[in-house]
């Protein structure tokens, strides 16, 4: 099989949420394939700054843009601004996320919404800005990073798993508008992965730990480099007839009901 297939030089790739954990992991991957990368981050210009040095560091072609990703007006302005100075948006990885854990008789209907907002209305907005360049070259991939909420429940994060699960049915609808331009859209789902924000929780002895562990076949958290090839297929030739397809990569979780406590 050509090397080729998953070649992404001279692509220039969107990745919103680049800054740190899994988007970092993700956009190092389609760096390392030979992708430029378009770091995005809204806390600050610093934190963009040095997640630039760390891509870099590593041989990785990378500019960074501090825009909101929920604001329409900061995402028009500065989608306006990369094809000029970096190129064309080839590729777009929707990653920018939060998550607010608080049961849903308690929620406060302005976090609910804010939840939804960054996680489902701002692949949106941004998607709908991008896909225009996109759709005048006839060609285009978009991933939007869904997750195991978008199938399951758990409980405290009601929000977020509302607005995952929409994400999969904007993604099915993005591909289904879009295919005829040569776009793909499609999504991926990562499971538990161990990452600075999980490291308080990965202790042995503790019961969530011991939860993901017991309740992943693969037995142990996702390293977030697992999700660098999965971002390389799905914005690289090799996946040119994949469409509306959300890829998880989770270890096995949605694969099983689990196994009993007596069994090995």
């Amino acid at each position: 099989m050509s090397v080729e297939l998953f070649n992404l030089e001279g692509k220039v790739a969107l990745v919103t949420g680049s800054t740190h954990g899994l988007g970092m992991a993700m956009a190092k991957g389609l760096g390392k394939a030979g992708a430029t990368i378009v770091v995005n981050g809204n806390s600050s210009q610093e934190k963009i700054d040095k997640a630039i040095e760390t891509y870099k560091a590593e041989g990785i072609k990378a500019v960074g843009y501090k825009f909101n990703v929920a604001n329409e007006a900061e995402v028009q302005q500065n989608i306006a601004k990369i094809e000029p100075e970096v190129g064309p948006i080839d590729i777009l990885v929707n990653n920018a996320g939060i998550i607010k854990r608080t049961p849903l008789a308690e929620m406060e209907v302005e976090d609910f919404k804010q939840v939804i907002d960054i996680d489902l209305v701002s692949p949106f907005i941004v998607s709908k800005h991008v896909v225009k360049g996109m759709i005048k070259r006839k060609a285009g991939k978009i991933i939007n990073i869904c997750s195991m909420m978008s199938e399951l429940g758990r409980n405290t994060v009601g929000a977020y798993a509302s607005a995952k699960g929409g994400l999969v049915m904007l993604t099915k609808n993005m591909a289904t508008e879009w295919a005829k331009h040569n776009i793909q859209v499609n999504g991926i789902g990562p499971g538990y992965f161990a990452t600075s924000q999980t490291a308080p929780i990965r202790v042995d002895g503790h019961p969530f730990n011991e939860f993901i562990i017991g309740r992943t076949p693969a037995a142990k958290w996702g390293d977030p480099d697992d999700l660098a090839g999965a971002a390389i297929f799905l914005t690289a030739k090799a996946s040119d007839f994949v469409n509306g397809h959300i890829l998880y990569v989770d270890g096995g979780i949605l694969a099983t009901i689990g196994k009993p406590s007596n069994e090995d």
